[in-house]
């Protein structure tokens, strides 16, 4: 496993290692005391699933009451049913993790990681567990595009996306996996603001760089055009025309 970065801490329980925020080190031995850490989010009593690639869990933490989304790292992409869970160490958690501290710093949105958690599967492999701070009354990009959300709703939800990638753009964020899933939206101040999602995806590259802003756009507009053919979602061309200007 990498170097633990300044401000965490590494809990150890047989098979399985966590590094923590040392503020929820606590919450983290609770967590491995009962398993993993997503085994014991999905043990939790008030544990509310999301639906994803595969199921995430809301939950307060044991030690904190900190409300928090545990997930389970899994592949997607064609060899999918092969890999499935299984990832060559240090696995992709702790990058995760760093990069979210680097994104927080420079400005860009995205949901504290408070904790990860890896487990030996054999010799080879292992499998991994990331928790991130719950952004509380939010909903993902795809949800706006919904027949029954107002167009003003709609608007907004747009305007702050546009407003996230600028972020993007002058932090030199590049995400390869930029959809409408990965792009969060919750209330804020009577608007809305945009986290980005699964930042173990993102490259950082030269700040303000226009190409990996290009990058970033053509992969969201993709998204949003896939999620209108094949789920039904609603808007109009026009509203992805300005995520370039953006």
């Amino acid at each position: 496993m990498e170097g633990v970065p300044a401000g965490c801490v590494r809990i150890a329980a047989g098979r399985r290692t966590a590094v923590a925020l040392a503020a929820y080190a606590d919450d983290a031995r609770a967590m491995l005391a009962a398993g993993s850490l997503y085994e014991a989010a999905a043990q939790a009593g008030d544990a509310r699933p999301l639906e994803g690639r595969g199921v995430a869990y809301a939950i307060a933490l044991p030690a904190s009451g900190t409300r928090a989304v545990v997930r389970h790292n899994r592949h997607g992409g064609l060899f999918a049913p092969v890999t499935r869970d299984l990832f060559l160490p240090p696995t992709r958690a702790p990058y995760e993790l760093r990069t979210a501290m680097r994104l927080t710093a420079l400005g860009v949105p995205t949901p504290p990681v408070l904790m990860y958690g890896v487990e030996r599967a054999g010799v080879a492999f292992r499998r991994a567990d990331v928790v991130t701070r719950e952004i509380e009354s939010a909903r993902d990009l795809s949800e706006y595009m919904s027949p029954a959300v107002s167009v003003a709703e709609r608007d907004a939800a747009w305007a702050a996306t546009r407003a996230l990638l600028a972020l993007m753009h002058a932090a030199g964020v590049r995400h390869h996996d930029l959809n409408v899933k990965n792009v969060l939206l919750a209330p804020s101040g009577g608007g809305l603001v945009a986290y980005v999602l699964d930042v173990d995806r993102v490259e950082l590259g030269r700040a303000g760089d226009d190409r990996l802003h290009t990058a970033n756009v053509r992969r969201l507009r993709r998204s949003a055009r896939k999620w209108r053919d094949e789920r039904g979602a609603t808007y109009d061309e026009r509203e992805l025309a300005p995520l370039l200007a953006a």
